[in-house]
């Protein structure tokens, strides 16, 4: 796990090394072990080391080929480099290090862009190959690495995170508010763009070339794998996926404990981070843990229910871990939030400074942590979702469904007076066509309600997920720690996307019904109470963990921010949104103001949009974008 930067000037001038150094300088929190530096006529490839795999020096990079042909920078894991080191020994490469990253380095140079495919692992690369005078840029299928590109000025550069690109001086911060829009909808920005203009994310499972041999060299991207959720036929039984699953999850998580450094594992009081931590615990003595908590003594409601402490302590006593916890008060998050956000670059999804601490905490013991994240998105564990769009007449009229679910931070009727100032400038920009475009142009045959759900998981893991892991790797990189994700190993997602729903679903039948002749608080009690969900994970975890663990309903990991908004932090939520704030050169003081006060009255439970409120000021206060 590393920070990558690059530039190329398209012009053909030389790279300012004094330029490169300041991209890694702005990385070297991703990087604490070791930088670098390659530069060849115009083009410069830069790198910041977090040692995990190969401590020595040879794992230094970037890292040049024995010709000095190909140049590589590296950020993330391969967890079957082994494998592919013997296959290419056998194909006559040599190898100096015992690092992925040169197995890396001469999988591309074997195979090109094929390698991608090969790569169990999370990653984002930078390959240039100075004959033929072409740049690879590459993201791992699933986005758990980031990389951004840009265009400007006649400079192309790509970096881990934006704050590489803006190094230059020279960069034009203008908003993109066509992103804006996407964030006031979504609560999370789901298209390639950002909320700077000339910079993007290259999409996850893709590869982008830049041919500098060209008379106008552009990126141009190329898809490399995606998300495919679709039930095999025949079908195998229930007791089958469940002993597949279990073998193939233990897989998972014993490959994923490849390291030179001490690892430790995140352990919530939920069934997928305590499976990773059962199946881990096995193989590694003592191994430690790390739970975040809260405070409950100002929260109310479901809010009572947000402090898993207890029942990791249980799970930590069973697989007698070294457990460590961290409390979070309401204070905790006013004292986080502009660090946050300043490594977070930008709002994506979440109320992210409970993950802010935890990975404090975790970084402090160990170099590498394992999450759970991915074990919702893969095997349904938001039924409350997937079930308010499973019966339509088309794919479009079903798209309009889960598009209304989906606009989290604003609602249809406001959204236009919070954007007032700027209506002009946004009024064709159609968040429902940014919606319609995550999915495949032809969606296939959709003949009952688990292709629809089918077509809900794919969204959720192109978008929702998607937004996680980019929150994920900013907040553990800023504290030079790794996340991995067994979840997301190849052979499991490749599993999961083939399990008929009714084995991840145990109510399909009667939702249906409910989603047809219900409405009003009947189903929305349904909605919020059932426990349905992840059912054939359950039923395969219960072999590692208590059943007072796999009979949980699902509670994410959140904070009791609807009391403290409104409670202890009133005040700092009210400061910080004053009439003085940056946020009112985009959006209307009046409508986000009645929208506040309906929150801080108690009215209504609108944390979703506080906190976004509260990172659009902290973007706009730390970018200063101009108009």
């Amino acid at each position: 796990m590393c920070g990558i930067a690059g530039i190329v000037n398209l012009n053909g001038d030389g790279v300012s090394p004094v330029l490169l150094q300041a991209m890694t300088d702005a990385l070297a929190h991703r990087g604490p072990d070791g930088e670098g530096h390659w530069i060849h006529e115009n083009v410069g490839l830069g790198h910041r080391r977090l040692a995990i795999i190969d401590l020595s020096p040879l794992g230094h990079q970037p890292m040049v080929s024995r010709d000095s042909r190909y140049a590589l920078t590296f950020n993330g894991m391969i967890y079957n480099h082994r494998e592919l080191r013997a296959e290419l020994e056998a194909r006559g490469h040599r190898f100096r290090s015992t690092s992925d990253t040169e197995v890396v380095l001469n999988a591309l140079i074997e195979w090109g862009p094929d390698a991608l495919l090969r790569f169990n692992g999370m990653f984002a690369v930078g390959f240039y190959d100075s004959l033929e005078r072409k740049l690879l840029l590459a993201r791992d299928r699933y986005g758990i690495k980031p990389l951004y590109v840009s265009e400007q000025g006649g400079v192309f550069a790509f970096g881990s995170e934006q704050k590489a690109i803006l190094a230059r001086s020279s960069f034009v911060r203008r908003m993109d508010k066509s992103a804006l829009m996407e964030y006031l909808t979504f609560q999370n920005i789901i298209s390639e763009r950002t909320l700077l203009q000339d910079i993007e994310l290259l999409p996850a499972g893709t590869y982008g070339y830049l041919d500098l041999r060209a008379t106008t060299p552009r990126l141009t991207v190329s898809r490399y794998w995606d998300f495919d959720f679709r039930e095999e036929s025949p079908e195998g039984t229930h007791a089958e996926y469940v002993e597949e699953l279990d073998r193939l999850f233990t897989q998972a998580v014993n490959r994923q404990l490849l390291s030179d450094v001490e690892l430790g594992s995140y352990l919530s009081g939920g069934m997928d981070s305590g499976s990773i931590t059962a199946v881990a615990a096995a193989s590694i003595p003592n191994l430690k843990t790390f739970t975040c908590g809260f405070d409950l003594s100002s929260a109310s409601g479901m809010e009572l229910s947000f402090d898993e402490r207890a029942a990791a302590e249980a799970m930590s006593a069973v697989f007698k871990t070294e457990q460590y916890e961290v409390v979070l008060k309401s204070g905790d998050m006013e004292r986080s939030i502009s660090a946050l956000n300043h490594h977070l670059e930008e709002p994506r999804v979440g109320q992210s400074y409970p993950n802010w601490y935890a990975a404090s905490l975790a970084s402090k013991f160990v170099k590498v942590v394992l999450s759970g994240a991915g074990g919702d998105e893969l095997f349904g564990g938001y039924p409350w979702r997937y079930y308010r769009a499973t019966n339509h007449a088309s794919f479009e009229e079903y798209v309009d469904a889960y598009y209304g679910y989906w606009q989290r931070l604003t609602r249809p009727d406001e959204l236009q007076a919070f954007v007032s100032p700027i209506l002009d400038e946004v009024a064709g920009v159609s968040t429902r066509d940014v919606f319609r475009s995550v999915y495949p142009a032809d969606p296939g045959s959709l003949d009952r309600p688990e292709d629809y759900i089918n077509q809900s998981l794919y969204f959720e893991a192109k978008t929702f997920l998607h937004g996680l892991f980019i929150v994920e790797d900013k907040i553990s990189m800023a504290h030079g720690l790794e996340t991995r994700v067994p979840f997301m190993d190849n052979d499991l997602v490749d599993f999961a996307m083939r399990v008929p729903v009714k084995y991840k679903l145990n109510n399909l039948a009667e939702v249906t019904r409910l989603n047809e002749n219900e409405t009003g608080a009947k189903a929305e009690k349904f909605f919020q109470r059932t426990k349905d969900g992840k059912q054939i994970l359950r039923d395969a975890m219960a072999r590692h963990i208590p059943e007072s663990v796999t009979g949980r309903e699902k509670q994410g990991f959140s904070s009791p921010d609807a009391s403290w908004f409104k409670g202890e932090s009133i005040d700092f939520v009210r400061r910080q949104l004053n009439g003085a704030s940056p946020i009112y050169d985009i959006l209307d003081h009046d409508a986000v103001n009645v929208a506040l006060e309906s929150h801080l009255s108690g009215a209504e439970n609108r944390r979703l949009l506080v906190w976004g409120l509260l990172s659009i000021h902290e973007w706009m206060t730390q970018t200063r974008p101009s108009a």
